[in-house]
């Protein structure tokens, strides 16, 4: 599967369970870069990240029969990172977000802010 089609998997699994702040980087042209694409996004509680993350391995198995490479983070649930190798989710609590800052780190990719508020 491509990694295009991957990360609108990831983007569907983040909506279906009412993520905010879901971004997308493409990381393509960056050099150095470890994926692909991360696809980024928040929630507001310890319940509704690991909602988010197991909604996203959902949508991606269902549509490609794709499990994670690697995931990590589900014990303390403040930023679940769901690996595919090409394609990375991260699922942040909103402080833990804003303390790492991967939009900033990442300063060179290409972000796209998607829009969560037409569901």
């Amino acid at each position: 599967m491509k990694s295009e089609e991957l990360s609108s998997l990831v983007v569907k699994g983040m909506e279906d369970m009412k993520a905010e702040d879901i971004v997308l980087m493409d990381l393509r042209k960056v050099k150095g870069a470890v994926s692909d694409f991360f696809v980024l996004c928040s929630g507001n509680s310890d319940t509704q990240i690991q909602a988010i993350a197991e909604s996203i391995e959902k949508e991606v198995h269902k549509a490609s029969k794709e499990n994670p490479w690697r995931k990590e983070g589900f014990t303390n649930r403040e930023w679940i990172l769901i690996d595919y190798v090409n394609v990375v989710a991260h699922v942040f609590k909103k402080d833990k977000r804003a303390f790492f800052a991967l939009e900033e780190l990442w300063g060179d990719a290409v972000i796209s802010e998607i829009n969560t508020t037409q569901r």
